[in-house]
């Protein structure tokens, strides 16, 4: 992967070489920590980082359902992340905050043990690499809300991720879909999932899926189009007969989805609507679009 030259950890700039745990730190064993994802972009007006104050009021509220206590405010936080954008020099890139149970203990009563903030950014380009991806259902279902809390970005939740995600590739696809308990759709590894039929935007509900930020982006964004938006249940087979698919997420953006399984999702490209959301999602994270600047914290300013 790409690196930068500094990490922020604990307080402290450091040079990327040095940000360094002990083997026995609790999450390394436990998956005791939570994240969260950002990117920032080149604007006009220098880097601006996407909705980071709603990125960083989620990793607060994921580290309250482990019962961690942060050392640091959510604006300590977000200085850090804009400090580090403009000692590292670079203009667009991705945002790793992420706050995990250290070490000083093992078991799992993580009560007592020191925490650890830490945050990175590198150069990140398109994630899915491709307009529309080919997609393949997951023999394995999203995480069941009642064996955890769903729409916390917890460490441990995405081996589930990878286990669908390394299944997948083996099969020659770019990702997975993930269905719930109930056998309805839920997400991606990684992204919430949308589609179109007959011109309206549906979602899936709040319930077992993580409840993406640029999935609720996405949503203000096509009602501000005059789109229908609907969130709801949908099964497999009616979602292979949509209009349009597409993924959203913080490292996916706004991806189409041109096959599930053997089924092309219209002609298999990326989808006419599908394009004008990405098109303008991608002129308001660039700063070309004044109605959505409350969305960016440039870090110039």
């Amino acid at each position: 992967m790409e690196t930068t030259e500094k990490i922020w950890l604990n307080g402290k700039i450091i040079d990327w070489d040095d940000a360094k745990i002990h083997v026995l730190t609790h999450a390394l064993h436990y998956s005791s920590g939570v994240f969260e994802g950002v990117r920032f972009y080149a604007t006009p007006k220098g880097p601006a980082v996407f909705r980071l104050e709603e990125h960083t009021k989620r990793l607060f509220y994921s580290a309250g359902v482990l019962e961690m206590e942060l050392p640091y405010s959510a604006e300590g936080i977000n200085k850090a992340v804009t400090d580090l954008i403009r000692i590292n020099k670079i203009k667009s890139g991705y945002i790793r905050p992420i706050a995990y149970y250290s070490y000083g203990r093992m078991g799992l009563n993580p009560s007592g043990i020191p925490v650890d903030v830490c945050v990175a950014i590198w150069p990140w380009g398109k994630y899915l690499g491709k307009d529309a991806v080919q997609v393949k259902t997951s023999k394995y279902i999203r995480i069941h809300p009642k064996s955890v809390i769903s729409d916390a970005k917890i460490c441990g939740y995405y081996i589930n991720s990878i286990l669908a995600s390394l299944e997948v590739k083996r099969a020659g696809y770019d990702e997975a879909l993930l269905l719930d308990y109930q056998g309805n759709v839920a997400e991606g590894p990684g992204e919430n999932i949308f589609w179109i039929k007959n011109g309206k935007l549906f979602t899936v509900p709040p319930g077992s899926i993580l409840l993406g930020i640029t999935r609720d982006s996405v949503k203000t964004l096509a009602r501000d189009m005059g789109m229908q938006v609907e969130e709801t249940q949908i099964t497999l087979d009616k979602l292979k007969k949509a209009d349009e698919v597409f993924f959203t997420g913080t490292a996916a953006e706004i991806t189409g989805v041109g096959q599930i399984d053997d089924t092309l999702i219209g002609d298999g490209h990326l989808g006419k609507i599908t394009a004008g959301l990405r098109d303008r999602y991608l002129k308001i994270v660039g700063g070309q679009d004044e109605k959505y600047a409350h969305w960016l914290s440039y870090v110039n300013s």
